[in-house]
């Protein structure tokens, strides 16, 4: 893999974490004779953070060999993820991805599907403030993030899943989406509870932390991308729906509807989805809320898409559904079951749908 190692630590102690940079605002430093933020070399990672060597693990760091903007991360770089931490995946009893904020929580999400029988800790997390500052979050996200990737309970991860850890919250990464762009407490989990929260002391969660499978670890690399999105709006008017339903090689869409689900009754609108779903295209229901849930039973605009065989998304976030899409279309090929999968949780990112 197209990687660079730039530190390695603690030889002989029990645990042993590998730390992946991928880019983003936490490996910036400020350049005060040009007076912008540059990218900070990471073999003096430990000028920034001599909290490093103080750890009881064995801690090795690696990056991309040219580290990314999170703005232009794509599936081959999560292709590229997913096949380090297999390489790697005997060697290490966990694994903490630094990661820009704006699409981390797409890339837990599709992390969480690209791997099948997970049983260690994959802990995504970043910066608002970049590590070069006086003032920062990088230095306590990271150093949290390695004390969660190491923690073991009889012999064994204590959180066996892809999570989020930032600013003293740990999520599940297929149920967080980012809220905030300049606050620290930038990620939420609208419909889960954290799987840890950070004081004094880190308080788990345990009732809500997936357990640990019993079965070999896997990796899906490859994802499907034809799909598309569609936003509902007052306004949109039957043209544009038209011409946005029309894409070429789309097998699928993400309606994004109003609250739990709704949308017009237009008969041009539901004719138009109608006629598509008879050609094999697959519809998936996300709402544009934030919190609850799409219940296509509760109003008569609802109703009629469930009728016509639209599927329910349920609680899913809007990254996690992307992912989820990405990963079934790419692995499945009959339109039921992949009806069938969208609406049934397979990594813990939706509630039980009734």
């Amino acid at each position: 893999m197209n990687f660079k190692t730039h530190y390695s630590s603690n030889k002989g102690r029990e645990s042993s974490v590998l730390i992946i940079y991928t880019g983003g605002t936490f490996g910036m430093a400020y350049n005060y004779e040009k007076k912008f933020l540059e990218p900070l070399s990471f073999d003096k990672i430990t000028e920034y953070i001599p909290e490093l060597a103080k750890f009881d693990s064995n801690i090795e760091i690696i990056s991309f060999g040219l580290p990314i903007d999170s703005s232009h991360i794509s599936p081959n770089d999560w292709k590229q993820l997913a096949w380090i931490i297999k390489e790697k995946y005997d060697l290490f009893d966990g694994f903490v991805i630094i990661h820009g904020t704006d699409t981390m929580a797409y890339t837990a999400s599709a992390l969480s599907f690209m791997f099948e029988n997970l049983n260690k800790p994959v802990i995504l997390t970043g910066a608002q403030l970049p590590i070069g500052y006086l003032r920062n979050d990088a230095r306590e996200n990271l150093i949290t993030a390695i004390e969660i990737a190491s923690k073991k309970n009889n012999g064994q991860a204590l959180v066996p899943e892809v999570c989020i850890f930032f600013n003293n919250k740990l999520l599940r990464g297929n149920r967080a989406t980012k809220v905030e762009s300049t606050n620290f407490d930038a990620f939420m989990s609208p419909n889960y509870p954290e799987l840890a929260e950070v004081g004094i002391h880190i308080k788990y969660n345990p009732s809500f932390i997936r357990q640990k499978p019993n079965a070999p670890f896997e990796i899906q690399t490859e994802l499907s991308t034809h799909f598309s999105i569609i936003k509902i709006y007052p306004g949109l008017g039957k043209e544009l729906f038209q011409h946005l339903l029309d894409a070429p090689k789309t097998k699928a869409i993400i309606l994004e509807t109003y609250g739990s689900g709704n949308a017009p009754l237009h008969k041009w609108f539901l004719e138009a989805i109608e006629k598509k779903i008879f050609k094999g295209i697959v519809f998936l229901n996300i709402s544009q809320c934030l919190m609850g849930k799409v219940n296509q039973n509760r109003y008569e605009t609802g109703k009629q898409l469930e009728n016509m065989g639209v599927v329910s998304g349920g609680d899913m976030t809007m990254p996690c559904a992307i992912a989820k899409l990405m990963y079934i279309l790419q692995n499945t090929k009959e339109n039921n079951l992949i009806s069938m999968k969208l609406c049934t949780s397979l990594r813990g990112e939706m509630s039980e749908m009734k």
